[in-house]
Protein backbone atom coordinates (compact mmCIF):
# COMPACT_ATOMS: atom_id res chain seq x y z
CA UNK A 1 0.00 0.00 0.00
CA UNK A 2 1.47 3.47 -0.79
CA UNK A 3 0.52 6.91 -0.85
CA UNK A 4 0.89 9.38 -3.84
CA UNK A 5 0.93 12.16 -4.44
CA UNK A 6 -0.68 14.97 -2.74
CA UNK A 7 -2.74 16.85 -5.70
CA UNK A 8 -4.60 19.95 -6.60
CA UNK A 9 -6.44 20.98 -9.44
CA UNK A 10 -3.42 20.63 -12.39
CA UNK A 11 -1.21 23.46 -12.73
CA UNK A 12 -2.23 24.13 -16.44
CA UNK A 13 -6.03 25.05 -15.34
CA UNK A 14 -4.61 27.52 -12.73
CA UNK A 15 -4.19 30.72 -13.31
CA UNK A 16 -0.45 32.52 -12.39
CA UNK A 17 -1.29 34.52 -9.62
CA UNK A 18 -2.79 31.70 -7.56
CA UNK A 19 1.08 30.01 -7.78
CA UNK A 20 2.24 33.39 -7.33
CA UNK A 21 0.26 33.45 -3.97
CA UNK A 22 1.18 29.78 -3.25
CA UNK A 23 5.05 30.90 -3.24
CA UNK A 24 4.58 33.83 -1.54
CA UNK A 25 6.27 32.92 2.08
CA UNK A 26 9.41 31.62 0.04
CA UNK A 27 9.58 34.98 -2.02
CA UNK A 28 9.74 36.34 1.09
CA UNK A 29 12.39 33.93 2.78
CA UNK A 30 14.57 34.86 -0.09
CA UNK A 31 14.47 38.60 0.50
CA UNK A 32 17.30 40.01 2.07
CA UNK A 33 17.87 40.71 6.02
CA UNK A 34 18.24 44.23 5.06
CA UNK A 35 14.87 44.99 3.22
CA UNK A 36 12.68 47.11 5.02
CA UNK A 37 9.18 46.22 3.52
CA UNK A 38 8.14 43.86 1.17
CA UNK A 39 5.70 44.31 -1.29
CA UNK A 40 2.07 43.91 -1.33
CA UNK A 41 0.70 39.92 -1.40
CA UNK A 42 -0.99 39.15 -4.72
CA UNK A 43 -4.24 38.59 -4.86
CA UNK A 44 -6.70 36.30 -6.03
CA UNK A 45 -10.34 35.92 -6.46
CA UNK A 46 -12.89 33.74 -4.24
CA UNK A 47 -13.41 32.09 -7.61
CA UNK A 48 -9.77 31.30 -7.98
CA UNK A 49 -9.45 30.14 -4.72
CA UNK A 50 -12.10 27.43 -5.03
CA UNK A 51 -10.18 25.68 -7.82
CA UNK A 52 -7.34 24.62 -5.86
CA UNK A 53 -9.30 21.87 -3.76
CA UNK A 54 -6.52 19.96 -2.48
CA UNK A 55 -6.38 16.55 -2.19
CA UNK A 56 -4.73 13.29 -1.61
CA UNK A 57 -4.64 9.31 -2.87
CA UNK A 58 -4.28 6.55 -1.59
CA UNK A 59 -3.80 2.65 -3.05
CA UNK A 60 -4.54 -0.51 -1.97
CA UNK A 61 -3.01 -2.25 -4.94
CA UNK A 62 -6.17 -2.23 -6.85
CA UNK A 63 -8.37 0.55 -5.62
CA UNK A 64 -7.59 4.33 -5.27
CA UNK A 65 -9.09 6.44 -2.77
CA UNK A 66 -9.37 10.08 -2.24
CA UNK A 67 -9.35 12.19 0.51
CA UNK A 68 -9.75 16.12 0.66
CA UNK A 69 -6.75 17.55 2.68
CA UNK A 70 -8.04 21.45 3.24
CA UNK A 71 -5.66 21.50 6.08
CA UNK A 72 -1.78 19.96 7.67
CA UNK A 73 -4.01 18.24 9.79
CA UNK A 74 -6.30 16.21 7.24
CA UNK A 75 -2.99 15.97 5.52
CA UNK A 76 -1.87 13.93 8.24
CA UNK A 77 -4.38 11.70 8.63
CA UNK A 78 -3.98 10.36 4.89
CA UNK A 79 -0.12 10.55 5.64
CA UNK A 80 -0.89 8.01 8.71
CA UNK A 81 -3.81 6.04 7.31
CA UNK A 82 -2.05 2.83 7.12
CA UNK A 83 0.01 3.54 10.57
CA UNK A 84 -1.97 5.27 13.09
CA UNK A 85 -4.15 2.20 13.70
CA UNK A 86 -3.07 -0.60 11.02
CA UNK A 87 -5.29 -3.51 13.39
CA UNK A 88 -8.80 -1.09 12.09
CA UNK A 89 -7.15 -1.50 8.40
CA UNK A 90 -6.80 -5.40 8.34
CA UNK A 91 -9.74 -5.53 10.21
CA UNK A 92 -11.40 -3.75 7.61
CA UNK A 93 -10.22 -6.29 5.01
CA UNK A 94 -12.32 -8.89 6.05
CA UNK A 95 -15.70 -7.23 5.08
CA UNK A 96 -17.24 -8.84 1.86
CA UNK A 97 -19.26 -6.62 -0.45
CA UNK A 98 -22.63 -6.03 0.27
CA UNK A 99 -22.20 -6.57 3.78
CA UNK A 100 -23.43 -3.59 6.14
CA UNK A 101 -20.95 -1.36 8.33
CA UNK A 102 -21.75 1.03 11.05
CA UNK A 103 -18.88 3.99 11.71
CA UNK A 104 -19.67 5.70 14.96
CA UNK A 105 -16.88 8.49 15.37
CA UNK A 106 -16.21 8.50 12.18
CA UNK A 107 -14.50 12.08 11.83
CA UNK A 108 -13.65 12.95 8.09
CA UNK A 109 -14.13 9.50 7.06
CA UNK A 110 -11.41 7.92 6.73
CA UNK A 111 -12.20 4.24 7.48
CA UNK A 112 -16.02 4.56 6.01
CA UNK A 113 -14.41 6.34 2.71
CA UNK A 114 -11.78 3.36 2.48
CA UNK A 115 -14.42 0.44 3.80
CA UNK A 116 -17.05 1.35 1.19
CA UNK A 117 -14.24 1.75 -1.92
CA UNK A 118 -11.74 -0.75 -1.27
CA UNK A 119 -14.46 -3.71 0.11
CA UNK A 120 -18.00 -2.53 -1.62
CA UNK A 121 -19.87 -2.24 2.26
CA UNK A 122 -22.77 -0.82 2.29
CA UNK A 123 -21.48 2.18 5.12
CA UNK A 124 -23.49 4.14 7.86
CA UNK A 125 -21.55 6.74 8.94
CA UNK A 126 -22.20 9.07 12.20
CA UNK A 127 -20.20 12.14 12.82
CA UNK A 128 -21.82 15.16 15.29
CA UNK A 129 -19.15 17.59 14.71
CA UNK A 130 -19.61 20.26 12.11
CA UNK A 131 -16.92 20.53 10.17
CA UNK A 132 -15.84 17.27 9.77
CA UNK A 133 -19.41 16.14 9.23
CA UNK A 134 -18.87 18.55 5.83
CA UNK A 135 -15.75 17.19 4.92
CA UNK A 136 -16.75 13.73 5.59
CA UNK A 137 -19.84 14.29 3.01
CA UNK A 138 -17.30 16.14 0.76
CA UNK A 139 -15.20 12.47 0.71
CA UNK A 140 -18.33 10.40 -0.14
CA UNK A 141 -18.89 12.89 -3.23
CA UNK A 142 -15.24 13.29 -4.30
CA UNK A 143 -15.16 9.00 -4.16
CA UNK A 144 -18.29 8.63 -6.40
CA UNK A 145 -20.00 6.74 -2.99
CA UNK A 146 -23.71 8.84 -2.95
CA UNK A 147 -24.81 4.87 -3.46
CA UNK A 148 -22.59 3.42 -0.60
CA UNK A 149 -22.66 5.84 2.20
CA UNK A 150 -25.21 7.31 4.21
CA UNK A 151 -23.43 9.86 6.69
CA UNK A 152 -25.46 11.34 9.56
CA UNK A 153 -24.66 14.92 11.31
CA UNK A 154 -25.76 13.36 14.93
CA UNK A 155 -24.20 11.42 18.37
CA UNK A 156 -25.21 8.18 19.11
CA UNK A 157 -24.97 7.30 22.71
CA UNK A 158 -27.39 5.27 25.34
CA UNK A 159 -30.69 7.79 24.66
CA UNK A 160 -32.04 10.02 22.29
CA UNK A 161 -31.86 13.17 23.41
CA UNK A 162 -30.99 17.23 22.52
CA UNK A 163 -27.90 18.19 24.33
CA UNK A 164 -24.29 19.86 23.56
CA UNK A 165 -20.94 18.80 21.75
CA UNK A 166 -18.50 20.11 23.46
CA UNK A 167 -15.25 20.64 21.36
CA UNK A 168 -11.67 19.71 22.20
CA UNK A 169 -10.94 22.44 19.22
CA UNK A 170 -12.34 23.88 16.63
CA UNK A 171 -10.80 22.44 13.82
CA UNK A 172 -11.42 20.50 10.89
CA UNK A 173 -10.00 16.73 11.21
CA UNK A 174 -10.02 17.29 15.15
CA UNK A 175 -11.15 14.56 17.61
CA UNK A 176 -11.74 14.04 21.43
CA UNK A 177 -14.89 16.20 21.37
CA UNK A 178 -17.48 14.88 24.04
CA UNK A 179 -21.63 14.63 23.82
CA UNK A 180 -23.55 16.07 26.75
CA UNK A 181 -20.31 16.06 29.03
CA UNK A 182 -17.86 18.46 29.12
CA UNK A 183 -15.19 15.84 29.84
CA UNK A 184 -12.00 14.53 27.70
CA UNK A 185 -10.98 10.82 26.41
CA UNK A 186 -10.13 10.24 30.35
CA UNK A 187 -13.48 11.09 31.52
CA UNK A 188 -12.09 14.07 33.68
CA UNK A 189 -13.63 17.53 33.46
CA UNK A 190 -12.86 19.85 30.52
CA UNK A 191 -13.34 23.17 29.66
CA UNK A 192 -14.21 24.12 26.35
CA UNK A 193 -14.20 27.78 23.70
CA UNK A 194 -17.00 26.34 21.85
CA UNK A 195 -20.52 23.42 22.41
CA UNK A 196 -22.30 22.89 18.95
CA UNK A 197 -25.66 22.08 19.45
CA UNK A 198 -26.36 18.52 18.83
CA UNK A 199 -29.01 15.57 18.84
CA UNK A 200 -28.51 11.95 19.95
CA UNK A 201 -30.14 8.74 19.49
CA UNK A 202 -29.34 5.45 20.08
CA UNK A 203 -28.11 2.55 16.94
CA UNK A 204 -30.48 0.34 18.37
CA UNK A 205 -33.83 3.00 17.72
CA UNK A 206 -32.03 3.55 13.79
CA UNK A 207 -32.07 -0.36 13.56
CA UNK A 208 -35.92 -1.15 15.27
CA UNK A 209 -36.99 1.80 12.78
CA UNK A 210 -35.26 0.36 9.91
CA UNK A 211 -33.52 3.77 9.21
CA UNK A 212 -30.16 1.73 9.20
CA UNK A 213 -30.27 -2.11 8.26
CA UNK A 214 -29.15 -4.66 11.12
CA UNK A 215 -25.02 -4.45 10.61
CA UNK A 216 -22.59 -6.86 10.23
CA UNK A 217 -19.65 -5.01 11.11
CA UNK A 218 -19.54 -1.91 13.75
CA UNK A 219 -16.86 0.81 14.69
CA UNK A 220 -17.31 2.71 17.81
CA UNK A 221 -14.33 5.40 18.66
CA UNK A 222 -15.87 8.24 20.14
CA UNK A 223 -12.55 9.32 22.54
CA UNK A 224 -14.00 8.23 25.82
CA UNK A 225 -18.02 7.54 25.44
CA UNK A 226 -17.92 3.99 23.86
CA UNK A 227 -19.28 2.22 27.04
CA UNK A 228 -22.96 5.00 26.45
CA UNK A 229 -22.25 4.25 22.63
CA UNK A 230 -22.83 0.60 23.74
CA UNK A 231 -25.46 0.39 26.36
CA UNK A 232 -27.33 2.07 23.31
CA UNK A 233 -27.10 -0.66 21.04
CA UNK A 234 -27.72 -3.98 23.33
CA UNK A 235 -30.25 -5.68 20.73
CA UNK A 236 -28.16 -5.14 17.86
CA UNK A 237 -25.03 -7.23 20.07
CA UNK A 238 -27.44 -9.65 20.67
CA UNK A 239 -28.47 -9.97 16.96
CA UNK A 240 -26.08 -12.76 15.18
CA UNK A 241 -26.24 -10.91 12.09
CA UNK A 242 -23.45 -9.15 13.86
CA UNK A 243 -20.19 -10.48 12.76
CA UNK A 244 -17.63 -7.91 14.60
CA UNK A 245 -17.10 -4.93 16.65
CA UNK A 246 -13.94 -3.00 16.54
CA UNK A 247 -14.15 -0.24 19.97
CA UNK A 248 -11.69 2.00 21.19
CA UNK A 249 -11.05 1.01 24.49
CA UNK A 250 -8.74 3.08 27.83
CA UNK A 251 -7.97 0.13 30.03
CA UNK A 252 -7.29 2.80 32.61
CA UNK A 253 -11.28 3.07 32.91
CA UNK A 254 -13.32 0.55 34.92
CA UNK A 255 -16.37 1.40 32.63
CA UNK A 256 -14.13 0.40 29.69
CA UNK A 257 -12.58 -2.85 31.11
CA UNK A 258 -16.29 -3.78 31.39
CA UNK A 259 -17.12 -3.72 28.32
CA UNK A 260 -14.90 -6.60 27.45
CA UNK A 261 -16.59 -8.87 30.25
CA UNK A 262 -20.12 -7.76 28.34
CA UNK A 263 -18.81 -8.16 25.14
CA UNK A 264 -17.47 -11.72 25.74
CA UNK A 265 -20.90 -12.36 27.72
CA UNK A 266 -22.37 -11.63 24.55
CA UNK A 267 -20.45 -14.47 22.66
CA UNK A 268 -17.27 -12.07 21.03
CA UNK A 269 -14.20 -13.30 21.88
CA UNK A 270 -10.80 -11.10 20.92
CA UNK A 271 -7.03 -11.85 20.44
CA UNK A 272 -5.13 -10.60 23.05
CA UNK A 273 -2.30 -10.22 21.05
CA UNK A 274 -4.00 -7.82 18.58
CA UNK A 275 -5.45 -5.61 21.56
CA UNK A 276 -1.85 -5.84 23.16
CA UNK A 277 -0.29 -4.63 19.83
CA UNK A 278 -2.88 -2.00 19.53
CA UNK A 279 -2.33 -0.41 23.09
CA UNK A 280 -0.35 2.87 22.92
CA UNK A 281 2.58 2.63 25.81
CA UNK A 282 2.98 6.24 25.92
CA UNK A 283 2.02 10.00 26.17
CA UNK A 284 -1.95 10.95 26.88
CA UNK A 285 -3.52 8.23 25.33
CA UNK A 286 -1.12 5.44 27.16
CA UNK A 287 -3.53 2.58 27.86
CA UNK A 288 -5.86 3.42 24.87
CA UNK A 289 -5.92 0.67 21.73
CA UNK A 290 -8.53 -1.11 19.58
CA UNK A 291 -10.17 -4.43 20.75
CA UNK A 292 -11.30 -6.36 17.76
CA UNK A 293 -14.11 -8.29 18.85
CA UNK A 294 -15.42 -11.48 16.53
CA UNK A 295 -18.28 -13.67 16.93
Amino acid sequence: MTVLVHKAVPRHNLPMNVFRVLLWPWHNLRRSAGAQTAPPAPQISLEQYEMLEPHQTVNDGTTEVAYATPNVFTKWRVDSLFTKEPDTIEWIRGFQADEVFVDIGANVGMYTIWAAKTRGVRTFAFEPESQNYALLCRNIVLNGLTEYVTAYCLALSDSASYSLLHLSQFQIGGSCHSFGEKVDHRLEHRDTLLSQGCVSTTLDLLVDKGVVPAPNHIKIDVDGLEHKVLDGCRGVLADPRLKSVLVEINTNLEQHRKIIADMKSLGFGYSEQQAAQAQRTEGAFKGVGNYVFVR
